[in-house]
């Protein structure tokens, strides 16, 4: 903080504070990453102290126990440590040769045996929840680091984005003062890529109430640019003064279409999708196969996008939110559940689709060059902490079509020729219609396969075109 006060890159108090909570968080998740370590083996003292639990357990009453724990105590403790050595190789049931070693030693081999079992099995176990414990630790840093990046990169943003215009905003309440609104503030921000983003307070006379479209008119006669209304603000501006978002309009629009049928036909699927508009004039696509099918199924998919469609909305980049579920997934539970994750993130200003996949089956995207299949490798969420996500651009033309599919569509197809059988049906089709092309790839796939679907299966299709 003082280095960036002395350079004076920013001045702004609220970004000083927001630069310090981000600062906060993230000496936090330097002192989750410097706690305990994760271990995989029992320490010299473990031992010893699992040694002294057995003999005092197996050996008080017994007539040798002098002699095992006296002069042979080294030997008994030899002991102890190969049948734990034998039992991390071969489990409970060790090998004939040390049981008949231990029978010759010990009187009580049997109780000696079960009770140093029981006592390794007991200390792994702790091993095992430390290990669980650091991962989760190291997982929820790692979640607090992005966060705070995430913190720090908007109040900067904010900052470098305010733009100060006295003549501007005299000539936009000019306009809007013409149109029957009454200005008390406005706020111009320039993104990073050139594009307006204008707050404005403002309201009505009094018992009357004006079409927020006007504002934008307004602003749009101001800028010389094509200004819109923000999805989810007021339509209307009443005598009450009420703030309005508006955002410099796109160059491209998309269209989507979804078809979907479950496993064996029935109602209930356990693939899940939501399509989403996003700051910055984005939209977002999300496409998730539940482990499984049916109802279990279609929960943790729901899970999965509904998290992802909330931090997306929110303005966190789309990898850090992946990263961000995954880790309160494979955090959050003992069991192994996973989803797939198959993302398509579209820039309606330069008409571009960035895809993030996650265990996710192809993707084709059709367009007068052809028809591409993009693959991914990847792990599911919610099977380890580390995730890796498999991120692919792609430039979009005028017509172009982004096809997402679940594997259910493509395993119904004949092993060996699948992806190459569904470009073909995508490429051989002439449908301008999303929702019109995702039904009719559903159908050939059926019709191809000539069976009851054996998983869910669901192909979601966007079109992208020129406003």
């Amino acid at each position: 903080m003082g280095e960036v006060k002395e350079k004076e890159l920013f001045v702004n108090p609220y970004v000083i504070q927001m630069d310090k909570f981000a600062g906060s968080l993230k000496h936090l998740s330097e002192t989750f990453l410097g706690l305990e370590k994760s271990r995989r083996t029992l320490t010299g003292e473990e031992i010893d102290e699992m040694f002294a639990a057995v003999s005092e357990k197996v050996c008080g009453g017994c007539e040798r126990k002098s002699l095992c724990l006296g002069e042979g105590r080294d030997r008994t403790r030899q002991m102890v440590y190969e049948i734990m050595a034998a039992a991390e190789e071969y489990g409970a049931e060790l090998n004939v040769e040390l049981k008949r070693k231990l029978q010759k030693k010990c009187i009580l081999a049997p109780r000696f045996l079960r009770e140093t079992l029981e006592v390794f099995q007991a200390e792994k176990q702790k091993i095992v929840w430390s290990r669980k414990m650091v991962m989760n630790r190291e997982g929820c840093a790692a979640s607090m680091n992005a966060f705070a990046d995430l913190v720090q990169h908007a109040a900067r943003e904010l900052d470098a984005g305010i733009c100060m215009d006295e003549h501007l905003q005299k000539k936009v309440k000019n306009q809007l003062k013409r149109r029957g609104l009454k200005l008390l503030s406005s706020v111009f921000f320039m993104t990073k890529q050139g594009r307006y983003e204008v707050h404005l307070t403002v309201r009505a006379p009094k018992g009357q109430c004006v079409a927020s479209k006007e504002a934008a008119e307004a602003l749009s006669a101001c800028l010389g640019r094509k200004m819109l209304l923000v999805k989810g603000e007021c339509p209307v501006v009443t005598e009450n003064y009420g703030t309005l978002v508006f955002m410099e309009g796109p160059g491209f629009q998309t269209i989507q279409g979804v078809a979907k049928i479950g496993k064996g036909c029935q109602k209930i699927s356990g693939d899940t999708f939501a399509m989403t508009q996003l700051p910055g004039g984005k939209e977002g696509v999300v496409l998730s196969d539940g482990m499984g099918s049916g109802e279990h199924a279609f929960q943790e998919s729901a899970m999965v996008v509904e998290m992802l469609e909330e931090l997306l909305e929110a303005g966190f980049p789309p990898q850090t939110a992946v990263q961000m579920m995954n880790t309160a997934l494979v955090a959050g539970r003992e069991e192994l559940c996973f989803s797939t994750v198959d993302m398509c993130i579209f820039d309606l200003y330069q008409g571009s689709c960035e895809l993030m996949k996650a265990g996710a089956s192809t993707t084709f995207i059709r367009s007068s060059a052809g028809v591409e299949k993009i693959s991914s490798a990847t792990l599911p969420v919610g099977v380890l902490q580390e995730l890796e996500i498999q991120r692919t651009s792609r430039q979009l033309g005028d017509g172009d079509f982004v096809i997402m599919v679940t594997d259910g569509v493509l395993d119904a197809l004949p092993v060996g020729n699948q992806e190459a059988m569904l470009s073909a049906l995508i490429g051989g089709s002439s449908i301008n219609n999303p929702g019109e092309l995702a039904h009719y790839l559903l159908e050939q796939v059926l019709e191809m396969s000539g069976e009851v679907p054996a998983d869910d299966m669901t192909v979601l299709a966007v079109g992208i075109w020129k406003v």
